[in-house]
């Protein structure tokens, strides 16, 4: 029997900024519908602000799990014996990976709002990918839990 990896669970939250722009997109709908009356005016701010934090909530759903002997990121799933060395990526080395080093092969869940990252190598030789690239809030914990345990 292998031994389980530490489990990890990080959700990629939007910034606290976003939700601001969000309800500043609210008063942009409102103030376009100003002319035609206030009760116009307030569901234009409800409508535009509700719009606007579900399309933010959305972009900040994405999670990146280590559960059951996988790795989960986003809408894929990846066994964890088809995966090699995890690289703990700083901020100069996260956007060098995410920019010019980049291979268009990689699958990649990134936000730019994240500045670490980590970079996870698929051995598995069916695979043409060749690395998984992951914005990470905490990337050495995400590190050790993709690092199988020595028996």
């Amino acid at each position: 029997m292998q031994p389980s990896a530490p489990p990890f669970d990080e959700r990629l939250t939007a910034p606290r900024t976003w939700w601001l722009i969000g309800f500043g997109i609210g008063v942009a709908c409102a103030l376009m519908l100003l002319p035609l009356g206030v009760l116009p005016m307030l569901g234009g701010l409800v409508a535009g602000t509700a719009a606007a934090c579900a399309g933010v909530s959305s972009y900040g759903s994405a999670r990146i799990r280590v559960v059951a002997g996988a790795l989960v990121a986003g809408d894929a799933r990846i066994p964890l014996e088809a995966l090699g060395d995890a690289e703990v990526l700083d901020q100069e080395e996260a956007r060098a990976w995410r920019s010019y080093k980049a291979d268009p092969r990689a699958h990649m869940l990134l936000r730019s709002y994240i500045p670490t990252a980590v970079r996870v190598k698929v051995t598995d030789p069916a695979d043409p990918t060749p690395y998984v690239y992951l914005s990470t809030r905490q990337p050495e914990a995400l590190a050790a839990a993709l690092t199988p345990v020595a028996a």
